[in-house]
């Protein structure tokens, strides 16, 4: 389970290695400023999305770091495990090694969202 208080605190350290403000930050990912102060104030969790525009915009950023406190940041330069020749960009699940292609989201009205990489 996300403990937001720590997830917050990591966030400002992103803020702060990179010397941006909440502002120029939510410019930089593509999300209302507002967003980032409610963030940053513990008045809402972070979403799937904003998780992902964080991922795509900053690649020294691990996302279990960010979630979890598990690895550290910035994350350290990797040797390439595994090599996928199709498509370099797609990630690679390290415990299965398994690649990622999207992830669908699925709402109550019966809409959906899909994420992926292209």
């Amino acid at each position: 389970m996300l403990d937001i208080n720590l997830f917050i605190s990591r966030l400002k350290a992103i803020l702060t290695h990179y010397e941006l403000s909440s502002s120029a930050f939510a410019d930089l990912i593509e999300v209302q400023r507002s967003s980032i102060s409610h963030l940053l104030n513990g008045r809402n969790k972070p979403s799937l999305e904003f998780i992902m525009k964080i991922d795509e915009a900053f690649s020294e950023v691990d996302i279990n770091w960010l979630l979890y406190g598990i690895g550290s940041f910035p994350k350290p330069e990797e040797k390439p495990q595994h090599k996928n020749q199709d498509n370099p960009q797609k990630k690679i699940d390290e415990t299965s090694k398994k690649i990622i292609e999207r992830i669908v989201i699925f709402y109550t009205d019966g809409t959906f969202k899909t994420y992926s990489e292209k």
